[in-house]
Parts: structure tokens; sequence; C-alpha cells
């Protein structure tokens, strides 16, 4: 036996922030993954601590006290950036454990196991996805999603989420204004102009909290580019370039050139399209 799930990664948030008192966030799905592969073959498990505190969630959850299979991960996400990448792992864990035991669980159920372990991004779910990160609550998917070119930029170093999260909760309520603006636009429709305008107003307004580098003027000079706007990981070092799926991919790369070169605190990880997210399983006997 062998089952096997993945989970996308993100390039941080499109939105964040609190609306009718629910802090959330809104999924941006990219195409790096974590995959988690369960075998019948006689081996440790040796996985990461968030990874294997997802795996003793799921088991409780489950009433299983034995577990007698081997459990590996393996993933393309960079980690401590606000990628997601925990937030991958563990979804992939629990699907893929649960799965050994003969159940597939609901995207609702793996949101509430997921946010036991760590404040949870819903890249596991669907579209793209409003969740409340700290309770797993799964509150709205929007469907279908426009294939936005993205230029993920990091600025470098890393941020722990579950410590930047117990500061946020200090400053979340400034960001109600912007959060609810935000949203309201994709309320209208999910267009690739209203996308990249909701995104670049959360990421401006939390300039306040996680500041990244020259981040103004670098909006400025992505609108001068023709880019839709710009995303950013608001507990993590990354900001995503959203461009239309029409910009030729050789065109991004060159003003992604021009750009780090006049911003150099940045440095380009890759060009990606926006996607749904999901949980891919597979099952071989």
């Amino acid at each position: 036996m062998v089952i096997r799930v993945r989970v996308p990664g993100s390039c941080g948030e499109l939105v964040q922030g609190i609306c009718h008192g629910t802090p959330f966030l809104l999924t941006c799905p990219v195409p790096l993954y974590s995959t988690v592969c369960v075998s019948d073959r006689p081996a440790p498990s040796r996985l990461p601590e968030k990874a294997t505190q997802a795996m003793k969630v799921t088991l409780a959850h489950l009433q299983r006290s034995v577990f007698p299979y081997h459990v590996s991960l393996t993933s393309s996400i960079p980690r401590g950036k606000g990628m997601a990448s925990s937030s991958a792992d563990v979804a992939a864990v629990i699907q893929a454990v649960a799965c050994a035991c003969g159940t597939v669980l609901s995207e609702q159920e793996v949101g509430h196991l997921a946010a036991r372990v760590d404040p949870v991004d819903g890249v596991f779910a669907r579209g793209l996805l409003l969740i409340q990160y700290r309770s797993g609550n799964l509150i709205r998917s929007y469907a279908p999603v426009p294939p936005i070119r993205i230029a993920i930029l990091d600025t470098g170093g890393t941020v722990d989420t579950q410590a930047f999260h117990r500061q946020w909760d200090d400053t979340m309520p400034l960001h109600t204004a912007p959060a609810v603006s935000a949203l309201s636009l994709l309320d209208e429709g999910l267009t690739e102009q209203r996308i990249g305008e909701a995104a670049t107003r959360s990421a401006l307004a939390h300039q306040a909290v996680l500041p990244k580098p020259d981040f103004f003027q670098l909006v400025r000079a992505c609108r001068k580019m023709g880019a839709l706007g710009v995303n950013t990981a608001h507990s993590g070092t990354v900001c995503g370039v959203l461009f239309s799926s029409h910009t030729p991919f050789e065109k991004i790369k060159q003003y992604m050139a021009s750009l780090t070169a006049r911003f150099p605190d940045y440095t380009l990880l890759n060009i990606v399209p926006l996607i749904s997210g999901a949980m891919d399983i597979k099952k071989e006997e």
C-alpha cells in the first residue's frame, strides 16, 4: 500500500486582516508542493515537529492508538518565508494519515485539525479560500481562479509564524477597514484586475506591522511596468508582483531583472501561476 497526498504552498496571502470581527486570510496558492507518502514498508517515520504533531492530532481524532505505517515528507516550498510550508506539510500529513486509516477527510475537517497545530493557511482547499486561520473555519471559496502570473520576490531571512501571530494580536484591529475594503472588491467578481487591487491594498496596509524595504516605491515601480499589483506574505519575507496571464514569461523576467537591480534588497525566487488550492490524493495497492 502506498498513499500520496500533495498540497501546494503559497506566495504569502492575497488579503489578510479582520472582517466583521473575524481574523482571516485569503489564500494565494502556487505550484510548489509538500508531498506526504504513507506506505506499509517497515521503517521508522522521521518527520518535522509540526508534521509529527499533525499525525498525532489526526490519530486522536480518528481514535486510533496504533499506526503501523511509514510516513515520509518531501517539499519544494521554501521554509520560514511566509509561503505556507508548514500548512502544506500539516494538511498533507492529516489527509494522508486519515486515508491510510480508511477515511477521506473533508476540507473543513482538515482545516479544524490543522489549526490545532499552527495558524493555518487554506491552501489545501479548492479555489482561493477565505479562512479563519486560528480556528481553521472555512468561510468562502472564490473560483474559478484566474491564472495570474506571480514573480515571487524575497527580502531575505525568516519569520517565525507562531511568534508573529502572537504579536499580530495587538495590531489586528488596525486592519479591519483595509481588509473590508479589499474583500469588497472581490465581491464584485473575481477578475485579475480586482485581485491585483485587493492584494495591493492589503499589502500596503500591512507595512505598519511587518515592513518590507522601500515597499511603497517598489509598488509604484511595479505599476509603471504594467503589473496588476503586489501582494505580500503578512507573516513572512516574500512578496509577489502580480501580472496578467497574457504577459509573456520572458517579459516578466526582464521586468524583474530591472526591478531587483533598482531594489537590491529583493531577490527573484520564481515566476509561477496563481492556482487553485487542492489536496491531490493518489493510492496504490
